[in-house]
Parts: structure tokens; C-alpha cells; sequence
């Protein structure tokens, strides 16, 4: 009772307290019951060593992930089928396409049947493949794509980040090839003569892919790629090349001091450089029925050559100057091709003296500023195949004894 006297007067101070005095008072209390007890971190080392939050008792278990629906697409061949909203085929595509991530992580992107049946029987390494059918599979070599994952895709999702005007169907993520460890075809390899082009400086994604093909029609030995060219893995020098990656080896970034390493001993080196000025032809009157040749062009002095910066470089060498058509062929022979904006490098100028080659000039109508560099290529490369076809014809012909 006592205790309950002592309680009864506080009750009534309360009580008796202005309205506005015991809302704040009340809103205090409230205010401190929902502050949130101080948390004790531990050192970052501990909380580093932490594997996960442990699990409140009235919190239910994690949901395990969903298991890959995956189905067969013939003996010891299967594949799985991409989840609504599935974002790899998009992060693959965006992320092989840039050159930093092919350097750095040694992938390339291949699309359509051609390219990817190409790659597999030459012996590329698939490590993705992203289909939207499974008669896709049936027209690739089956033996090959048991050790890559196989991803079923919609159409719809392909043709987003697809490059073509046309999609296949058919995306492949490769291992970057590697030209000593390749397959090459062996129609190919019988085919090919002692002639290498060497790329100087050719930035034109199209252009290269366009030389690379018609190198390998021209059954070239390989190609040699100077630091400066366009990445030959890039998607439009694949799409270009039609498959040359894959039928002759293509070594890229060659710097200008290791290059002749690339080359055979005893080899000739041979310029066409169409964005020379005094490369331009001034035909001469010949009366038909006469049956000889057009006045070779003479060359004059080389000048002094300006770099961007406006400072002269040095002097190039002087090269002995004859048509393409004419015989420059020896074997082994080597053909430059310059790019079209920069022309021949001088080192390309030098390494030509230094092997006693020559300048191969293709004869344009007065006025024509110069020829794509994939169509010059072309031309000269096919040039050098008919030459070392018919010297090749001459040897095999059987040698009758000249009767005295």
C-alpha cells in the first residue's frame, strides 16, 4: 500500500502537466524505444575471413538455382537451352568484338556455317556455340563440338547481335588461333608456291579480308602482317576473308626488324606502291604489228618524304621500275602491298633494295589517282601465280637434245 501511495502522487503530477508537455514527452519515449541498439563492427580482417551472414533462425533456406534443362542432340552430344532472360549470348558478342578482350583473353567471335565449319576442320579450338536449331549442328562435324558448350538461343536473340544482313543462326566464341598448330587443307598446301604477301600498313578491315582471299586463290605460302595493319580476327576481315584465315597461315604485328625472320633465305622482295606519284605511267605510241613493249617509265629522284609531324625523313632507296606484267618472279618472291592512305613504309623501301627487288608498276589512265589496295593485291599476287605456273610448266617439259 505504501508503495502504491508513492506511485498514486506521480500519476497525478502527470496527469496534471500541460497537454502539449506530455505529447513531447511521449514522442521522446517513443523515439528512444525505436533507436536501434549500437553494432560492434569487427576488425576488417575478421570481416574479411567472414565466409557469408549467417542465417537468422526465422529466415527460410536460400533458393537453390534452377537446374540447366539440358537434352541431346545426338550420341555423347548435348546442349543446353537458354532461360528467359539469359544475357550471355549479348555479353559474349559485345565483349569478343573488342580487340583489347581478343588480345587479352585469346577469343575470337566466328559466325555462320562457312566460317565455323572452316575453323572446326582446321582444328580451332570452339569454346561456345550459340545455335537457334539443332539441324544446325547436323552440318558441322559433330566429333568436334563434344568438348564445347552448346547453347540453344532464340532466333529473335541472334539476329539482335548479329552482324550480318542475313543471320545464320550460328555464333561461335573460339579460342585464338594459333597459324603453327593449324590444319590447313591439303588441296591447299599442293597448290602453294613460293610466293608470301607481305601487308604494310593496310587499315581497311574490308580490304584486308579482300587480300586474304585472294591470297589464298593465289595459292600464297602465308601472309605477313606489319604492326599498323587492321586486326586480322576482327568480325569484317572475317566476314571478308571468307574462310582465308583458315586455309593459310596469316602472322600479324610483325615489326619491320623481326620480319625478314618470317622469311625464306634467298628471297626476292617486290613493291607495288600505286600512291607513288612517279609510279604513273605515261604511255608511249607504239605502231601495232611491231610487237614491242611500252616505254617503261623512268624514275626520278626520290624525295624527301614528310611524316605527320611535318619533319623530313629519311631518303628512300631507288628500286629498278618495270611493269607487273613483265617477269619479276624468282623463287621464293615476296610481294609488298602499302595501305592506301599512308603508301609504302620506307622501311618496306628498304628491305626491297636490300633483297635486289624491284617496283612492279600496274599502268592506270592518265588522270585515276590510284587502285584499291585489295584490287592491286589481286592483280599482282595472280600476276605472280601465272609466272611461277609457267616456270614450273618449263621445268617439267623434257629436254630434247639439240641435234648439230
Amino acid at each position: 500500500m505504501a508503495a502504491l501511495g508513492r506511485l498514486v502522487p506521480e500519476w497525478g503530477r502527470s496527469l496534471l502537466r500541460p497537454r502539449g508537455l506530455r505529447e513531447a514527452a511521449g514522442r521522446r519515449g517513443v523515439r528512444a524505444l525505436r533507436r536501434s541498439p549500437l553494432r560492434v563492427l569487427p576488425p576488417t580482417k575478421e570481416r574479411r575471413v567472414e565466409a557469408e551472414p549467417q542465417r537468422r533462425p526465422w529466415e527460410p533456406p536460400p533458393t537453390p538455382p534452377p537446374a540447366v534443362e539440358r537434352s541431346s542432340a545426338g550420341p555423347g552430344l548435348w546442349y543446353e537451352k537458354a532461360a528467359p532472360g539469359d544475357r550471355r549470348l549479348g555479353k559474349v558478342v559485345t565483349i569478343a568484338k573488342s580487340k583489347k578482350f581478343r588480345d587479352n583473353h585469346g577469343k575470337v567471335l566466328l559466325e555462320g556455317h562457312r566460317l565455323i565449319g572452316d575453323a572446326l576442320e582446321a582444328g580451332a579450338v570452339l569454346q561456345t556455340l550459340f545455335f537457334s536449331t539443332v539441324g544446325h549442328l547436323k552440318e558441322l562435324p559433330e566429333a568436334k563440338l563434344k568438348g564445347a558448350s552448346l547453347v540453344k538461343v532464340k532466333f529473335e536473340d541472334i539476329k539482335i547481335w548479329s552482324d550480318l544482313i542475313t543471320p545464320q543462326g550460328l555464333i561461335g566464341i573460339f579460342s585464338k588461333p594459333n597459324y603453327a598448330k593449324m590444319s590447313y587443307p591439303a588441296a591447299q598446301l599442293t597448290s602453294s608456291l613460293p610466293l608470301l604477301l607481305i601487308c604494310d600498313n593496310i587499315r581497311d578491315p574490308g580490304n584486308l579480308g579482300t587480300i586474304l582471299r585472294s591470297a589464298a586463290g593465289a595459292g600464297c605460302e602465308k601472309v605477313l602482317l606489319t604492326k599498323g595493319c587492321v586486326d586480322p580476327w576482327e568480325p569484317k576481315v572475317l566476314r571478308a576473308g571468307m574462310g582465308a584465315h583458315f586455309r593459310l597461315p596469316i602472322i600479324a604485328n610483325l615489326d619491320w626488324d623481326s620480319l625478314p625472320s618470317s622469311l625464306p633465305n634467298g628471297i626476292q622482295v617486290c613493291v607495288a606502291d600505286n600512291k607513288d606519284p612517279s609510279a604513273q605511267v605515261e604511255a608511249a605510241s607504239v605502231p601495232r604489228g611491231t610487237g614491242s613493249a611500252p616505254v617503261k617509265p623512268q624514275r626520278q629522284a626520290a624525295p624527301e618524304r614528310e611524316d605527320e609531324e611535318g619533319a623530313a625523313s629519311v631518303s628512300v632507296p631507288e628500286l629498278p621500275t618495270q611493269y607487273y606484267y613483265e617477269n619479276w618472279t624468282q623463287t621464293p618472291v615476296a610481294v609488298v602491298i602499302g595501305g592506301e592512305t599512308h603508301g609504302l613504309s620506307p622501311e618496306a623501301l628498304h628491305l626491297a633494295a636490300s633483297t635486289g627487288g624491284k617496283r612492279l608498276v600496274i599502268p592506270v589512265v592518265p588522270g585515276v589517282d590510284s587502285l584499291n589496295s585489295a584490287i592491286a593485291a589481286s592483280i599482282v599476287l595472280f600476276e605472280g601465280k601465272r609466272q611461277l605456273g609457267w616456270q614450273e610448266q618449263e621445268d617439267r617439259r623434257p629436254k630434247f637434245p639439240v641435234v648439230g
